[in-house]
């Protein structure tokens, strides 16, 4: 069988079988080497783009700090004492009491035994 092959050349060439394996272990080897290369690619450009990233939140971070800042600045110039009194007496008219407005507690204990209070809210006299 393998003559009448041979005489009709039907049988493989030795040398075009193994070029033929050569080069389809030469194409797996390239496919899988641009494989690596472009996942290798791929990670980089995507480790370049998260630090883009942060580099962003950090600046937003920055200016926000510095917006509180400035926010803490304020309200402790809104909580003022000289500023509270200004507003007082310009918007609203108010003005100091005068001495017969003051009416002075003392929180003794002999005043507050004199005045205690019945569970219903009725002065007890002793």
């Amino acid at each position: 069988m393998q003559s009448e092959q041979v005489i009709h050349g039907t049988i493989p060439d030795v040398e075009k079988v193994s070029t033929r394996i050569k080069y389809s272990n030469f194409i797996v080897v390239t496919l899988v080497l641009m494989a690596v290369a472009l996942i290798y690619v791929w990670s980089h450009i995507h480790m370049t783009e998260l630090e883009y990233m942060v580099a962003a939140e950090m600046s937003i971070k920055e200016k926000l700090v510095e917006e509180q800042t400035k926010l803490k600045v304020e309200i402790a110039t809104l909580k003022s004492p000289q500023r509270l009194e200004t507003i007082a007496k310009e918007q609203l008219q108010m003005t100091y009491p005068t001495r017969d407005q003051v009416i002075i507690l003392n929180n003794d204990d002999n005043t507050a035994s004199a005045n205690k209070t019945a569970p219903d809210n009725r002065e007890v006299q002793q």
